[in-house]
Protein backbone atom coordinates (compact mmCIF):
# COMPACT_ATOMS: atom_id res chain seq x y z
CA UNK A 1 0.00 0.00 0.00
CA UNK A 2 1.40 3.63 -0.61
CA UNK A 3 0.49 4.82 2.44
CA UNK A 4 1.33 4.25 5.94
CA UNK A 5 -1.09 2.51 8.43
CA UNK A 6 -0.29 5.36 10.27
CA UNK A 7 -1.77 8.10 8.19
CA UNK A 8 -5.44 6.22 7.65
CA UNK A 9 -8.26 7.06 9.74
CA UNK A 10 -11.34 5.02 8.07
CA UNK A 11 -11.41 1.72 6.42
CA UNK A 12 -14.10 1.58 3.70
CA UNK A 13 -15.24 -2.22 2.74
CA UNK A 14 -17.25 -3.10 -0.07
CA UNK A 15 -19.18 -6.35 0.66
CA UNK A 16 -19.73 -9.36 -1.54
CA UNK A 17 -16.42 -10.01 -2.57
CA UNK A 18 -14.81 -8.61 0.05
CA UNK A 19 -16.35 -9.22 3.35
CA UNK A 20 -18.31 -12.29 2.25
CA UNK A 21 -17.39 -14.60 -0.13
CA UNK A 22 -20.66 -15.19 -1.89
CA UNK A 23 -19.70 -13.77 -5.83
CA UNK A 24 -19.84 -16.67 -6.68
CA UNK A 25 -23.61 -17.74 -4.85
CA UNK A 26 -24.52 -14.37 -6.96
CA UNK A 27 -22.77 -15.60 -10.40
CA UNK A 28 -25.45 -18.69 -9.83
CA UNK A 29 -28.64 -16.97 -9.45
CA UNK A 30 -27.84 -14.43 -11.91
CA UNK A 31 -26.33 -16.93 -14.33
CA UNK A 32 -29.94 -18.56 -14.10
CA UNK A 33 -32.16 -15.21 -14.74
CA UNK A 34 -30.12 -13.74 -17.67
CA UNK A 35 -30.05 -17.99 -19.32
CA UNK A 36 -33.65 -16.85 -18.77
CA UNK A 37 -34.57 -13.33 -20.00
CA UNK A 38 -31.38 -12.65 -22.04
CA UNK A 39 -30.38 -15.88 -23.65
CA UNK A 40 -28.57 -13.94 -26.77
CA UNK A 41 -26.40 -12.21 -24.30
CA UNK A 42 -24.06 -15.16 -23.00
CA UNK A 43 -21.76 -13.70 -19.98
CA UNK A 44 -24.13 -11.13 -18.58
CA UNK A 45 -24.02 -12.19 -15.67
CA UNK A 46 -20.50 -11.31 -15.24
CA UNK A 47 -20.84 -7.71 -16.64
CA UNK A 48 -23.40 -6.89 -13.92
CA UNK A 49 -20.82 -6.96 -10.71
CA UNK A 50 -20.79 -4.86 -8.73
CA UNK A 51 -24.36 -3.03 -9.85
CA UNK A 52 -27.03 -2.26 -7.77
CA UNK A 53 -30.57 -3.91 -8.83
CA UNK A 54 -32.15 -0.62 -9.71
CA UNK A 55 -28.79 -0.33 -12.26
CA UNK A 56 -29.18 -3.70 -13.07
CA UNK A 57 -32.96 -3.61 -14.14
CA UNK A 58 -32.48 -0.18 -15.30
CA UNK A 59 -29.97 -1.65 -18.19
CA UNK A 60 -31.17 -5.01 -18.97
CA UNK A 61 -34.48 -5.64 -17.65
CA UNK A 62 -36.75 -2.75 -18.96
CA UNK A 63 -37.21 -3.28 -22.75
CA UNK A 64 -38.85 -5.74 -24.70
CA UNK A 65 -41.63 -6.36 -21.56
CA UNK A 66 -38.94 -7.20 -19.25
CA UNK A 67 -39.58 -4.47 -16.72
CA UNK A 68 -43.16 -6.91 -15.82
CA UNK A 69 -40.46 -9.31 -14.97
CA UNK A 70 -38.83 -7.25 -12.72
CA UNK A 71 -41.03 -8.17 -9.55
CA UNK A 72 -40.80 -12.15 -10.59
CA UNK A 73 -37.12 -11.67 -10.38
CA UNK A 74 -36.89 -9.27 -7.00
CA UNK A 75 -38.87 -12.19 -5.26
CA UNK A 76 -36.36 -14.81 -6.26
CA UNK A 77 -33.78 -12.58 -5.51
CA UNK A 78 -35.08 -11.82 -2.34
CA UNK A 79 -35.62 -15.56 -1.46
CA UNK A 80 -32.18 -16.50 -2.40
CA UNK A 81 -30.31 -14.02 -0.42
CA UNK A 82 -32.11 -15.21 2.68
CA UNK A 83 -30.78 -18.64 1.99
CA UNK A 84 -27.67 -17.89 0.81
CA UNK A 85 -23.86 -18.90 2.94
CA UNK A 86 -22.69 -15.59 4.04
CA UNK A 87 -18.93 -16.94 4.68
CA UNK A 88 -16.31 -14.26 5.65
CA UNK A 89 -13.21 -13.72 3.54
CA UNK A 90 -9.92 -15.79 4.77
CA UNK A 91 -8.31 -13.64 7.34
CA UNK A 92 -11.82 -10.65 7.20
CA UNK A 93 -12.05 -11.40 11.31
CA UNK A 94 -8.58 -11.14 12.38
CA UNK A 95 -8.04 -7.78 10.31
CA UNK A 96 -11.35 -6.07 11.19
CA UNK A 97 -10.09 -6.81 15.15
CA UNK A 98 -6.78 -5.10 14.50
CA UNK A 99 -7.85 -2.06 12.42
CA UNK A 100 -10.58 -1.80 15.22
CA UNK A 101 -7.62 -2.12 17.77
CA UNK A 102 -5.83 0.80 16.35
CA UNK A 103 -8.89 3.24 16.83
CA UNK A 104 -9.23 3.27 12.88
CA UNK A 105 -13.25 3.44 11.70
CA UNK A 106 -14.90 0.65 9.79
CA UNK A 107 -17.89 1.04 7.61
CA UNK A 108 -19.69 -1.53 5.00
CA UNK A 109 -20.48 0.67 1.72
CA UNK A 110 -22.49 -1.61 -0.16
CA UNK A 111 -24.58 -1.41 -3.74
CA UNK A 112 -27.14 -3.92 -1.47
CA UNK A 113 -30.56 -3.10 -0.37
CA UNK A 114 -32.00 -2.83 3.21
CA UNK A 115 -33.71 -6.34 2.67
CA UNK A 116 -30.45 -7.66 1.87
CA UNK A 117 -29.05 -6.13 4.93
CA UNK A 118 -31.98 -8.32 7.19
CA UNK A 119 -30.58 -11.81 5.64
CA UNK A 120 -27.38 -10.71 6.66
CA UNK A 121 -28.02 -9.94 10.26
CA UNK A 122 -30.33 -12.98 10.63
CA UNK A 123 -27.45 -15.17 9.30
CA UNK A 124 -24.35 -13.19 11.22
CA UNK A 125 -25.99 -11.50 14.61
CA UNK A 126 -22.20 -10.23 15.24
CA UNK A 127 -21.51 -8.52 11.95
CA UNK A 128 -23.54 -5.30 13.03
CA UNK A 129 -20.48 -4.58 16.27
CA UNK A 130 -17.77 -5.03 13.62
CA UNK A 131 -18.36 -1.56 11.90
CA UNK A 132 -18.89 1.93 13.08
CA UNK A 133 -21.01 2.69 9.97
CA UNK A 134 -23.35 0.72 7.25
CA UNK A 135 -24.29 2.32 4.22
CA UNK A 136 -26.75 0.69 1.77
CA UNK A 137 -27.85 1.51 -1.28
CA UNK A 138 -30.65 3.78 0.35
CA UNK A 139 -28.09 5.87 1.36
CA UNK A 140 -26.64 7.27 -1.87
CA UNK A 141 -28.59 8.58 -5.13
CA UNK A 142 -25.62 7.63 -7.76
CA UNK A 143 -24.09 4.09 -7.33
CA UNK A 144 -20.59 3.20 -8.24
CA UNK A 145 -18.69 3.58 -10.11
CA UNK A 146 -19.35 7.22 -8.81
CA UNK A 147 -18.01 8.07 -5.47
CA UNK A 148 -20.95 9.45 -3.80
CA UNK A 149 -20.90 6.30 -1.56
CA UNK A 150 -17.52 6.42 -0.09
CA UNK A 151 -17.59 10.17 -0.18
CA UNK A 152 -20.22 9.89 2.16
CA UNK A 153 -18.66 7.71 4.56
CA UNK A 154 -15.70 9.87 5.03
CA UNK A 155 -18.18 12.58 5.57
CA UNK A 156 -19.76 10.61 8.20
CA UNK A 157 -16.87 10.17 10.01
CA UNK A 158 -15.23 13.51 9.50
CA UNK A 159 -12.39 12.36 7.83
CA UNK A 160 -10.85 13.33 4.41
CA UNK A 161 -10.57 11.25 1.18
CA UNK A 162 -7.04 10.82 1.35
CA UNK A 163 -7.51 8.96 5.40
CA UNK A 164 -9.60 6.67 3.78
CA UNK A 165 -8.50 3.26 2.28
CA UNK A 166 -11.61 1.53 0.37
CA UNK A 167 -11.56 -2.18 -0.11
CA UNK A 168 -13.48 -3.59 -3.52
CA UNK A 169 -13.14 -6.14 -5.90
CA UNK A 170 -15.30 -4.80 -9.14
CA UNK A 171 -14.07 -3.01 -11.53
CA UNK A 172 -17.64 -0.38 -10.78
CA UNK A 173 -15.80 -0.41 -6.87
CA UNK A 174 -12.60 -0.11 -7.37
CA UNK A 175 -13.61 2.70 -10.18
CA UNK A 176 -15.91 4.52 -7.07
CA UNK A 177 -12.88 4.38 -4.72
CA UNK A 178 -10.48 5.72 -6.76
CA UNK A 179 -12.74 8.55 -7.85
CA UNK A 180 -13.31 9.32 -4.93
CA UNK A 181 -9.56 10.12 -3.83
CA UNK A 182 -8.92 7.34 -1.78
CA UNK A 183 -5.85 4.23 -1.21
CA UNK A 184 -7.67 1.45 -2.98
CA UNK A 185 -6.96 -2.45 -2.27
CA UNK A 186 -8.49 -4.83 -4.47
CA UNK A 187 -9.51 -8.02 -3.88
CA UNK A 188 -8.91 -11.07 -6.56
CA UNK A 189 -11.81 -12.65 -5.10
CA UNK A 190 -14.11 -11.54 -8.00
CA UNK A 191 -11.99 -11.02 -11.01
CA UNK A 192 -8.38 -11.72 -11.38
CA UNK A 193 -5.25 -10.16 -10.21
CA UNK A 194 -3.61 -8.81 -13.44
CA UNK A 195 -7.72 -7.66 -14.52
CA UNK A 196 -8.01 -5.03 -11.44
CA UNK A 197 -4.73 -4.13 -10.91
CA UNK A 198 -4.24 -0.77 -12.87
CA UNK A 199 -7.33 0.36 -10.36
CA UNK A 200 -5.39 -0.56 -7.36
CA UNK A 201 -2.89 0.58 -5.15
CA UNK A 202 -2.58 -3.13 -4.08
CA UNK A 203 -4.03 -6.28 -4.81
CA UNK A 204 -4.62 -9.24 -2.43
CA UNK A 205 -6.10 -12.26 -2.42
CA UNK A 206 -7.56 -12.10 1.02
CA UNK A 207 -6.91 -10.27 4.69
CA UNK A 208 -4.22 -12.97 5.74
CA UNK A 209 -1.03 -10.80 4.12
CA UNK A 210 -2.60 -7.53 5.42
CA UNK A 211 -1.05 -6.91 8.55
CA UNK A 212 -1.41 -3.70 9.83
CA UNK A 213 2.41 -2.43 10.95
CA UNK A 214 2.62 -1.54 14.32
Amino acid sequence: MNKDWKDIKAALFDLDGVVFDTEPQYTVFWGAQCREFHPEHPGLEHEIKGQTLTQIFDKHFTANGLKDKQPLITRRLNDYEARMSYDYVEGFEDFISQLRQRGIRTAVVTSSNLPKMQSVYRQRPEFQGLFDAILTSEDFERSKPAPDCYLKAAQRFGVSPNECVVFEDSFNGLKAGRAAGMTVVGLATTNAAEDIRPLCDEVVSNFVTLNIKQ
